[in-house]
């Protein structure tokens, strides 16, 4: 593309930004259109493309905290028994509520995640018309703009269907720009089967490779699918979906089989911005800073970094000490029902390193800081990480944050350009894994899961042994690991589905913590009362906020339907949205 092409383009996106931001169909009535003849070309129903993209990570809703919205979920990832709000009693009470599942349809989070997804709805289906309206379009480009539009429409819609147990599908056949009514449709239909039309479509269209970072291939639309397919595979009652778990496995054995994709060497390799869009990634969405702007960082992960220098704030999303547990090992192996039965410590000896001597997971460093353990390259980390010590206990994120040379680019150093792996190779080997318990392969699950742990093993990717200098932020690395790394592949045949289950579910617990991942998790293997409510019996002894608090099976492993939705729903004297039975 032509440099003043490319200009253009990113014109016509930014026009959409702001004469967009009042499309939050189902939220409330827009105050402006689309209707500028500048619009009405190829260049500007690329940039409504754009605009489309923008609301991809949850940003560019107006009057909203990015980390109500962001793509990582990280403010709902909380009421898992991976992660802990943070900070302090006072800060974001409403994040409190959802740690302690306490759901309401007024609260903020909840209200505006839903508006940035429809809003990101509504941008796709704009994209969608306008490439069939305009003309002026080369076919190649109209069925790529389409193509990507509707891969961004399935990802909107499914993260809405994770969220909520009913929400609606809006498609570009009922869309009007001009109509808000259009988008008032009754959620009386269960959406999966739309979700995964959209997927199919966007494989069909896109290509195997894309000449820009950041677009989709076709490879990412069928990940995607068997992603859909995963989060139906199993029923209410924990028992498998056989039938979609094997739909499931067709996809996910050609993207392991013939995709362009092969483990990253080091586990690390997936959170450090000099490793970006790496062998492993699949879709990515794509960060940057400069010296003069940081509106496409990673603004909804901005509070969530240490409370001490260079970050400074905010201390949100701190980490459990369940699953600081759960990367204990015994002969090299998690211990999948006992992790949790005494505490890795986080107390530290006369010169500041770890008293812990168990074997642990290497991926419990790179996953979170913990006291006595080099923290992403900046310092030895120590309890003046946290905000409260006594409040959200000693352990604190780690994943999202940029390494040092990433670090301080845009105005402040906490907006990074570390990118969000949402889809990387590593799900897809894991997925797969959970599918072959199901289907009878217990062999080939092991394999798989085996791949995972073969690539924990890799001493190169083990965080190194330092020692703390005069000085607060000094520090030397010398020989040795920070710690007892022993991780050992499943050498013993699996007899039966059940620890063969199990060992796939921790697994995935251990690759993918932190990553906003974990509680619809819980919830789509049907398991998530019985693991936090055990969860919260452990963790409350060390979290006084949580003794009294329960999750209530049939009811919290979905949020309500925000009133304000509903409010705003109505069409011919009737709310087209009705609220989930459970609330």
């Amino acid at each position: 593309m032509k440099k003043n092409k490319i200009i253009y383009t990113i014109l016509a996106g930014l026009l959409i930004l702001i004469t967009g931001c009042s499309d939050e169909f189902l939220t409330r009535e827009p105050e402006g259109q689309f209707g500028q003849p500048s619009l009405e070309t190829q260049d500007g129903v690329e940039g409504i493309l754009l605009g489309a993209y923008a609301m991809i990570d949850g940003a560019g809703l107006d009057g909203t905290a990015d980390w109500n919205v962001t793509v990582e979920n990280w403010a709902f990832n909380i009421a898992s028994d991976d992660a802990l709000k943070g900070t302090d009693a006072g800060d974001q009470p409403e994040q409190s509520f959802i740690e302690a599942y306490d759901f309401q349809s007024f609260n903020g989070h909840i209200t505006n995640r839903w508006r940035s997804l429809f809003k990101g709805v509504a941008r796709t289906n704009d994209a969608i018309t306008s490439a069939n309206r305009v003309e002026d379009i080369d076919e190649d480009v109209r069925e790529q703009i389409i193509a990507e539009a509707t891969f961004l429409r399935g990802i909107f819609h499914m993260e809405a269907r994770k969220m909520w147990r009913n929400p609606p599908y809006i498609g570009d056949e009922t869309f009007d720009i001009n109509d808000v009514n259009s988008t008032l449709v009754p959620n009386d239909r269960e959406i999966w089967p739309l979700i995964e039309a959209d997927f199919e479509a966007a494989v069909a269209a896109l290509p195997a490779t894309q000449s820009a970072v950041g677009r989709p291939t076709s490879w990412a639309a069928k990940a995607f699918l068997a992603k859909a397919k995963m989060y139906q595979g199993w029923n209410t009652d924990g028992s498998a979906n056989t039938a979609k778990l094997q739909e499931a496995k067709t996809i996910l054995d050609d993207i392991l089989d013939n995709g362009p994709f092969i483990l990253a060497p080091k586990f690390e390799d997936n959170f450090l911005v000099a490793t970006r869009n790496n062998s492993e990634s699949i879709f990515e969405i794509q960060y940057a800073v400069s010296s003069a702007a940081d509106q496409a960082s990673s603004r909804g992960m901005g509070l969530a970094h240490p409370y001490t220098d260079p970050w400074g704030c905010c201390g949100f999303y701190q980490v459990s000490q369940n699953l600081v547990n759960a990367y204990q090992t015994e002969n090299g192996l998690p211990m999948l029902d006992t992790f949790d039965d005494a505490d890795v410590s986080a107390d530290t000896n006369g010169d500041g390193t770890s008293v812990h001597v168990g074997t642990l997971d290497s991926r419990i460093d790179h996953t979170l800081g913990r006291p006595g353990i080099l923290y992403k390259g900046f310092k030895i980390y120590q309890t003046d990480f946290v905000r409260d010590l006594s409040y959200a206990g000693p352990f604190f994120s780690k994943k999202h944050v940029a390494e040092p040379e990433g670090y301080g680019i845009g105005g402040w150093g906490n907006l990074s350009a570390n990118n969000y792996r949402y889809m990387r190779l590593g799900m897809i080997i894991l997925w797969l894994a959970e599918a072959e318990v199901e289907l009878g392969d217990l062999d080939r699950a092991r394999e798989l899961v085996n791949m995972m742990r073969t690539r924990a093993a890799n001493p190169d990717g083990f965080v190194p042994n330092t020692t703390q200098g005069t000085d607060r932020n000094d520090f030397t690395i010398v020989p040795g690991s920070a710690a007892n790394y022993d991780i050992a592949t499943y050498d013993i045949a699996w007899a039966d589905p059940a620890t063969a289950r199990d060992a796939v579910r921790f697994e995935t617990r251990l690759e993918f913590a932190m990553e906003g991942h974990r509680y619809w998790d819980l919830v789509r293997w049907g398991i998530a009362s019985e693991t936090l409510n055990a969860y919260i019996a452990s963790e409350s002894q060390h979290r006084s906020y949580l003794v009294g608090k329960s999750f209530t099976q049939g009811k919290h492993e979905y949020f309500p339907i925000p009133s304000q939705a509903i409010d705003r729903s109505f069409k011919d004297g009737q709310a087209t949205l009705t609220q989930d039975s459970a609330y």
